[in-house]
C-alpha cells in the first residue's frame, strides 16, 4: 500500500474520535468570548469615553510593540489561506464533510475572533496606518503561501502543534509587555487569544501523538522532516505596499525577537517540548529509518542552542509603513 494510501486509512481510522475531540479542545459558540466583549460598545453612551481611554493608553505603548502587533494581527487575518490549505489535505474531504472537515471549520470559527478584535483595536487606537495595514493583509492572503507540507496529514500536524504553540508564545508576550505599560484591556484581550492557541497546540499534538500510536515509523518520518527542512511561519510572504516579498517578514521577525516576543530559543523550546510531549526518545517498533529520523530530532535542540546563542539581532527598528513614528509620540 501506498504512503498516501495509509495515511488515508489512518486519518479514517482515527476520524472516529473527532467529534469527541472537538467537544475536548474546541468552545461552543454560545460560551467563548467575543471581539466585543473586549472593545468599546458602540450602542453605549460610553462608546467616545471609552474610545478615548484606548487611545491615550496607546500612547504608552512603544514602536517595536506596535509592529509586533500589527504583524500578529496580519497573521491571524490571513485565515482564509490556512483554512483552504487545511481543507486540501489528504483526508481532510471537505465534500461529504466529513469529521475532518468538521473540525477545520470549527477551528477556523474559533481562529476568526482573533484577528477580528485585534483589527478593531488597532483601528482605535489610533496608533497605526490602517490602510497600509489592509493593504499587507490582502497582499498575504493573495499571495498564499508555502509551509512544505504538502497535503500530509502528517507533516500538516507537526505544523500546527509546532505553530500553535509559537503563537501562544507570540500573544502571551504582548499580553505582559501591555500589562507592564498600564494597559490592562489590551493586556486581557491578548491573554485570552494565547489561550484559545494554547487549546489547539494541545489538540493538534493530540493528533500527532494518535498517530504515532498507529503508524510511528512514518509519524517520526513526517516529524523528521518538517524539522530538518525548518517551520516556516504562515507570514512568512509578508509584504508592504508597492513591495516584492522581500525583508518584510525578516524585519518583523527581528523586532519580534528584539523585544523578546518570540526569539530564536523559542524555537528550539518548541522543539523540545514537542519531543517531550510525544516521548520520542521511548517510541517502540520503528523501521531502521526512523530510528535514524529519531536520533537526528533527539540532537537537533542542542545543535539549534548553539546556533540561537550566536545570532545576532540589529538594534535598530526597521521603519514600517504600517506604523509611524509621528503616531506614537
Amino acid at each position: 500500500m501506498s504512503l498516501k494510501n495509509v495515511r488515508l486509512e489512518v486519518m479514517r481510522f482515527l476520524e472516529k474520535d473527532v467529534n469527541s475531540l472537538i467537544e475536548k479542545y474546541l468552545i461552543p459558540i454560545e460560551s467563548i468570548w467575543q471581539p466585543s466583549d473586549f472593545l468599546p460598545n458602540s450602542e453605549s453612551h460610553q462608546f467616545f469615553d471609552e474610545v478615548k481611554e484606548i487611545r491615550e493608553l496607546s500612547k504608552e505603548l512603544p514602536y517595536d510593540f506596535w509592529v509586533v502587533l500589527v504583524g500578529d494581527m496580519i497573521t491571524e487575518e490571513a485565515l482564509p489561506t490556512y483554512e483552504s490549505w487545511l481543507m486540501d489535505v489528504e483526508g481532510i474531504d471537505q465534500v461529504e464533510q466529513n469529521g475532518w472537515s468538521k473540525w477545520v471549520r470549527q477551528w477556523t470559527a474559533e481562529e476568526n475572533r482573533h484577528g477580528d478584535v485585534l483589527n478593531k483595536y488597532l483601528y482605535l487606537s489610533g496608533r497605526v496606518n490602517m490602510r497600509e495595514i489592509e493593504k499587507t493583509t490582502q497582499y498575504l492572503i493573495a499571495d498564499g503561501f508555502d509551509i512544505g507540507t504538502d497535503r500530509d496529514p502528517y507533516k500538516n500536524f507537526v505544523y500546527t502543534s509546532f505553530q500553535e504553540l509559537a503563537t501562544y508564545i507570540s500573544h502571551n508576550r504582548v499580553a505582559k509587555i501591555a500589562k507592564d505599560h498600564g494597559n490592562k484591556q489590551l493586556a486581557k484581550m491578548c491573554k485570552i487569544i494565547s489561550g484559545d492557541e494554547m487549546r489547539h497546540h494541545h489538540a493538534y499534538s493530540d493528533f500527532v501523538e494518535r498517530i504515532f500510536k498507529v503508524d510511528p515509523s512514518q509519524m517520526m518520518m513526517a516529524f523528521h522532516y518538517m524539522m530538518k527542512q525548518k517551520i516556516t511561519m504562515p507570514a512568512h510572504f509578508l509584504r508592504e505596499s508597492g513591495d516584492k516579498i522581500s525583508t518584510a517578514f525578516e524585519e518583523f521577525s527581528n523586532t519580534a525577537q528584539r523585544i523578546g516576543v518570540y526569539t530564536s530559543q523559542d524555537y528550539v523550546d518548541i522543539l523540545q517540548k514537542l519531543i517531550q510531549r510525544w516521548d520520542i526518545g521511548n517510541i517502540t517498533n520503528l523501521s531502521d529509518e526512523a530510528e535514524k529520523a529519531r536520533d537526528y530530532l533527539m540532537n537537533l535542540p542542542a545543535r539549534l542552542t548553539r546556533l540561537a546563542e550566536r545570532m545576532v539581532i540589529p538594534d535598530n527598528s526597521f521603519q514600517f509603513k504600517w506604523v509611524e513614528p509621528a503616531r506614537i509620540k
